[in-house]
């Protein structure tokens, strides 16, 4: 790896862009999307399918997302593949220059998308050296630039990446929570009739929204509820006057110490009321804090769509999908508070489940939308239990 100490490397021919670590390595390309900068944590992610996914995943604020896969862009990009409005993710850096769209259900090309959501794309980049730079030294802080006359400030740019604060202490589902409750009923897409509606509801289910994507709403409609999403911020008593017969705690980014400041006790009020509560990715996270656990930032974290997880109870191996940055202290979680799964790559912690109450969450992403969908089952363990609290 560079010496952070040496010179700045010279730019390369052809590179109008570049990313810029904290340490002062340098990573020069070919500037993608819109031109600009903007700054924050460098991660990877595994996945082969679904980059317009991953670019509006709400977990993705505050990041820069490097894939692996050397081919991102083939697909192009529609309006219907999205999991929100305003994309959150910082920037995007791949190997390959992105080709023009091959697929019936393509609007537009991937550059012309970021262009229009404003998201700065560098490619040429050898990521399999970015990427073993951040698996074997940690996820850093980074800038990522582009002009397209090449004359970027690399001093000033590894300057304002070494003053971010990173992740660890940040809020941010309160920057991307929805600001006003409302109401979902769209269902899954199908191929002959695009995404449905749920006209015949069984279950109402309230939807803390930390960073909500859309397909878990979609799941949950399919799987008969209607859902009504409320900010995060929303007191016990501003969910419980909906009259759930369920509670749903969603995926978001962030520092989960630093939301459970104000979303803990709310959570104690709701696991106190009875109803069956499901939480997913920084909805688990909340969820543990609020038993008693404890929660750490991880050196890499996790972030994919080939993840194994082994469902302890019945040693089922699940191929899931993640994105998290932060993880259970598994040792912490007090007695009465069950470890349900376990991620097969580092043995960390990836379920709970409370005893003796509906209460359940898995750090992974049952929805996947491109697969994989292993982990559907959940949303109709869920179901079950609205089911059965229904019927006592």
């Amino acid at each position: 790896m560079d010496d952070p100490n040496a010179a700045s490397p010279p730019r390369p021919p052809d590179c109008n862009a570049a990313l810029v670590l904290a340490d002062g390595t340098v990573f020069w390309g070919q500037g993608i999307g819109a031109e600009g900068e903007a700054v924050g944590e460098v991660c990877f992610n595994t996945a082969m399918t679904g980059y317009q996914e991953i670019l509006t995943d709400p977990s993705y604020a505050g990041q820069i997302i490097t894939f692996t896969f050397p081919h991102i862009g083939n697909v192009g990009t529609n309006r219907e593949d999205i999991e929100t409005t305003t994309p959150p993710a910082r920037g995007m850096v791949v190997r390959n220059p992105p080709t023009g769209p091959s697929n019936w259900r393509a609007e537009r090309s991937l550059d012309t998308w970021l262009k229009s959501h404003r998201i700065v794309g560098l490619c040429g980049v050898d990521t399999r050296r970015l990427t073993r730079s951040i698996r074997d030294r940690g996820a850093p802080n980074g800038v990522i630039a582009y002009r397209p006359d090449g004359c970027l400030d690399i001093a000033r740019l590894r300057a304002t990446a070494e003053a971010w604060p990173g992740l660890e202490g940040m809020d941010l589902a309160k920057e991307v929570t929805c600001r006003q409750t409302y109401q979902w009923n769209e269902t899954v897409w199908r191929r002959d009739s695009g995404y449905g509606r749920q006209a015949a509801p069984r279950f109402h289910v309230v939807a803390v929204d930390y960073g909500l994507k859309r397909n878990i709403l979609r799941m949950l409609a399919e799987h008969g509820c209607r859902v009504t999403v409320v900010p995060a911020t929303a007191s016990a008593d501003d969910i419980m006057r909906h009259a759930p017969d369920g509670i749903f705690l969603s995926n978001g980014p962030g520092d989960p110490a630093a939301t459970g400041d104000y979303a803990v006790p709310v959570l104690r009020a709701l696991i106190r009321s009875g109803k069956p509560v499901f939480g997913i990715c920084l909805g688990h996270q909340l969820l543990a804090l609020a038993l008693g656990g404890r929660t750490q930032k991880m050196d890499k974290g996790h972030r994919g769509a080939n993840h194994p997880v082994r469902e302890e109870k019945t040693g089922k191996v699940e191929i899931t999908s993640q994105n998290h940055g932060f993880v259970i202290d598994r040792e912490s979680l007090p007695l009465g508070v069950d470890p349900t799964h376990i991620s097969l790559f580092d043995r960390t912690n990836e379920g709970l489940a409370l005893d003796g109450r509906p209460v359940f969450s898995v750090q992974h992403h049952p929805e996947a939308s491109p697969g994989p969908q292993d982990s559907h089952y959940l949303f109709q363990r869920f179901v079950g239990l609205m089911d059965v609290a229904g019927r006592k």
